[in-house]
């Protein structure tokens, strides 16, 4: 990466981990990567039950237990859909994570209002997305969080730890709100987000957001306009 002419990093927080991998910062771009954005946002439920999701590989750095904690904490009604099959991110991780939370589900008497999905295809991910009404995300750490993108892409106001492309997407009060792994720091998020009218004014921004920076036209243009810059501008 230091005899590279450019380094590509998807974002902010990919940036800053190049800088302290000795990458010169005049040399680090930051180009995200894009999505495809859905012709229509996914309609937001006028009543409860509060329809929560998070998506991703199932993993402890992942942190879920805190969403199922902060959900048997919110004084309505509500269900949670956790999307995706369990995943190890290292050798020294064990494994029976999700078991581990099917437990902690039961213990806390919610089993009945959690949806295990397991691993999905394509198609029925997005299914997942259009039929939630917020996103959850407590991730320790993401260089990117795709998860993230597309929920946004979908219109759904995000609730996250400061992660990846959250710290692009997020600004406070208006698509979204940061959060701690702390369950009662998490269900005052999702309860700022209980009326309907509110998270259709996040996820519309959330939209244009996504459409003006994180669209495949604005990618291929800014993966152009800096080989044209190492090029001189000849040859594309």
């Amino acid at each position: 990466m230091k005899g590279a002419s450019r380094v590509i990093v998807s974002s902010q927080l990919e940036a800053r981990d190049a800088l302290r991998f000795g990458v010169p910062q005049d040399r680090i771009r930051v180009i995200p990567m894009g999505i495809d954005l859905p012709k229509t946002a996914s309609p937001s439920a006028a009543d409860a039950p509060l329809r929560l999701l998070f998506a991703g590989r199932i993993a402890r750095v992942r942190r879920v237990e805190s969403i199922l904690k902060a959900a048997a904490r919110l004084p309505f009604d509500w269900t949670l859909t956790l999307a995706g099959g369990e995943a190890t991110t290292s050798s020294m991780t064990r494994d029976g994570y999700v078991d581990e939370l099917k437990q902690l589900a039961a213990e806390l008497n919610i089993d009945s209002k959690v949806r295990w999905t397991g691993p999905l295809p394509h198609e029925s991910l997005m299914e997942c997305y259009r039929d939630a009404d917020l996103f959850l995300y407590t991730s320790q750490y993401e260089n990117f969080g795709q998860p993230l993108l597309e929920a946004a892409a979908h219109g759904l106001p995000l609730i996250s730890t400061r992660v990846g492309v959250a710290n692009e997407l997020i600004e406070e009060h208006r698509t979204g709100f940061f959060t701690d792994d702390s369950p009662e720091t998490l269900a005052r998020k999702i309860e700022q987000l209980a009326h309907r009218e509110i998270r259709q004014q996040f996820g519309y921004a959330l939209r244009q957001k996504v459409a003006e920076h994180f669209s495949w036209e604005t990618i291929t243009q800014q993966y152009l306009e800096l080989y044209r810059d190492l090029t001189g501008g000849g040859g594309l």
